[in-house]
């Protein structure tokens, strides 16, 4: 297998390659724990957040020139309200957040440390911007004894604690979507995970 190349660039620089970030992000979410059945007009849709944010990032991860990975970032007041929503029920300044989106990696090229350099870009990324004081992420809950769960996944907790990242019990949103095998969208919840930029540093 080649080297893999990671690129950082902002959001409105990838244009020509929403197409292919939609489809590897409909390919991988299809798995545990999203189970998401893609729509690539929602995907469409989805990036453009990023397109349209001055301060976004988006971190890819090329082998020669197909996209394995990605990972993406924006100031939360770039965000739409359903994201800010737990932020100001706790009082949080929503200017001083950075949210990151998803990282999307095809399986093959996992273990290979690109989860780690999709977290360095981001947090050098709004380190660089130079006025948040906060990362933030959401993870989708699912039942422990959820049939679904395939029995070889591994969760990313381990993960996320190393890089310092702390879930907040109580700071949920609810996102919809729909499930492979299901006809129509159903809202899930998903779990904040914060750590403080300056210890990121």
């Amino acid at each position: 297998m080649s080297a893999v190349r990671v690129q950082a660039m902002p959001g409105a620089a990838i244009g020509d390659h929403v197409g292919d970030i939609a489809a590897l992000r409909i390919a991988v979410f299809r798995e545990w724990p999203y189970l998401y059945d893609g729509d690539p007009d929602y995907e469409a849709s989805y990036l453009s957040t990023y397109t349209r944010s001055p301060d976004s990032v988006v971190v890819l991860a090329f082998d020669g020139p197909r996209i394995v990975g990605a990972s993406t970032g924006l100031p939360l007041a770039d965000e739409e309200a359903e994201y800010q929503a737990p932020f100001l029920a706790r009082g949080l300044d929503v200017g001083r957040v950075f949210y990151c989106g998803e990282s999307v990696l095809l399986p093959a090229y996992r273990g290979r440390g690109l989860g780690h350099a999709f977290f360095d870009a981001r947090e050098a990324h709004a380190r660089a911007l130079g006025r948040f004081d906060t990362m933030a992420f959401a993870a989708v809950d699912r039942a422990a004894d959820d049939p679904r769960r395939p029995a070889s996944h591994r969760d990313n907790v381990a993960f996320w604690t190393k890089r310092g990242y702390a879930r907040q019990p109580g700071m949920t949103m609810h996102l919809s979507w729909k499930e492979v095998g299901d006809t129509v969208e159903r809202e899930k919840p998903l779990t904040l995970w914060l750590r403080s930029l300056e210890d990121a540093a």
